[in-house]
Order: structure tokens, then sequence, then C-alpha cells
């Protein structure tokens, strides 16, 4: 489970870019939860501040009982994470990168080969396990960052818009492994812009524009609350003009981030 409490993100030398704003919801067990919202909203600095990658203003993430500030260790454990498809080594094959990000979690010997072989069948990457990646095609690296992601068997999976730029046949896959995790108990936290897939896929979400959430709720939720029968309106009506305007404003924030990385 993956809980985030009152979390806080400033930008700017007075603060006043607030790229995530007093953000709270709950990702449980064993279910999808989507976070939605326009470019520039907040969800890309959320998800990284929940897997430890940039250090909160304010507030807390608690991944299965722990915190994200003070037990990092512990929390990449019980995390996995698949971000774009880049990084992906093209002269190794994906069996090696397994073993490779296996090691980083402490895994060897027969335990290492369990797990990389357990992340290939779960994947349905037998065909291409043993090939070297150059020349694989957006989808197939895809799957090799989300074995990646996997190889440690983490009960917590987030996924930072898993079927962007994928074709039809990817995209496909990959809400497959999606409702595969959370057959298999896992707690799933992903960002995506496609409605229909966050509709389809998800049983909780949670929608933030301009850095604030602004609604929380299954898609059935969502939809009653707006009185729209689709979830893309629904995510229209909740967010609302003067959220979009929000956004835009907060949407600096990204390149401040951007430029603090590089600093």
């Amino acid at each position: 489970m993956i809980e985030v409490q009152n979390l806080k993100k400033y930008y700017g030398d007075d603060e006043a870019i607030k790229a995530v704003d007093d953000v709270t919801f709950v990702c449980p067990d064993g279910q999808i939860t989507g976070l939605l919202g326009p470019n520039g909203a907040g969800k890309t600095t959320t998800l990284r501040m929940i897997t430890g990658l940039i250090k909160p203003r304010g507030g807390t993430v608690i991944v299965n009982g722990c915190d994200v500030t003070r037990e990092p260790e512990k929390v990449r454990q019980m995390l996995g994470v698949q971000a774009d498809a880049t990084g992906v080594y093209p002269r190794l094959t994906p069996r090696e990168q397994f073993k490779f990000y296996g090691r980083f979690y402490g895994l060897r010997g027969k335990q290492l080969d369990e797990h990389v072989q357990a992340v290939i069948d779960e994947l349905q990457m037998q065909d291409i396990a043993d090939r070297r990646a150059e020349g694989f095609s957006r989808g197939q690296r895809q799957k090799i960052v989300l074995g990646r992601a996997l190889v440690h068997n983490p009960p917590n999976v987030i996924m930072d818009e898993p079927t962007n730029g994928l074709d039809v046949m990817a995209v496909r896959q990959t809400r497959e492994t999606i409702h595969a995790m959370k057959a298999r108990g896992r707690c799933v936290l992903f960002s995506t812009h496609y409605m229909d897939e966050a509709e389809r896929l998800c049983d909780n979400i949670a929608i933030i524009v301009g850095g604030k959430i602004v609604a929380v709720g299954s898609p059935e939720q969502l939809m009653r609350q707006t009185g729209q029968t689709r979830l893309e309106d629904a995510f229209v009506s909740l967010a609302g003009r003067e959220g979009l305007l929000r956004s835009e404003h907060a949407g600096q924030s990204r390149s401040l981030e951007l430029n603090t990385a590089v600093a």
C-alpha cells in the first residue's frame, strides 16, 4: 500500500510556484490507482517524491508502513518503478539486464536466476530474452524497463505513462500486464493522459490540477459526481477552466525542476 499524506513541493526563490500543494491519496493493495491531470499538473513530481527521487517540501509518503524519507532503503525494496523506455543497454540481452538490476537488490546465484526467469515468464519475453536489445521496438524496450522494476518482486509498482508512444498490440499487452499485477495482489499506481485507459483499468483515480487534488474516487463515482457518462467528460468537468489555468502556472515548475537537476 502507498499512502501519500499532505505532500508538498515548491519552487522558486520565494517558493511561489507550488508544483505539488498538500496532495493526499491512498493506493490500496490489489488495486490499480490512476493519477490523472493535464500537462504540468504535478503528476511526475508527485511520482518522483513517492519513489524518493525528489525530497518533498512537506508531507509524507508511506510505503507498506515505511516512510520514504526516513527509510529509503527499505522503501526501494518494496517499490518497482517503470519510467520511460530509456536507459536500455543495447548490447545486453533482457536476461542480462534483469540480472544486472537484480544484483542491486541483493539477489545472487540461484535466487537471482529464479527471479529473472519469473519476470521473463510474467512478461512473456521468452522469444526475446536472450537477444541483444539493439533494434528492439519501443514496446520491447518498455518490457525491459518494466522487467527491471519487477525483478526483485516488489509489492508496489509505479508506472509513469506506461503506454505512451506504443502501438496497439503493445498497448494491449501492457494493459494485460497491469491487470495481471493487480491479480497478484500488487498495489499499482500509474499516470496516463488516456482517459479510456484509466476508465478501463483503474479501481481508483486521483485527479491533480495545478498541484492540488481536485477529486478522488472510482471512475464510476467521478462520472456520477459530474453527471457524465464518460470519464473524459468527467475529467474536464472536474478540472474546470480555473484548474486548467492553475496547471499552466504550475507547468513552470517543470522547467525549474529540470534546471535544478542540471545544476
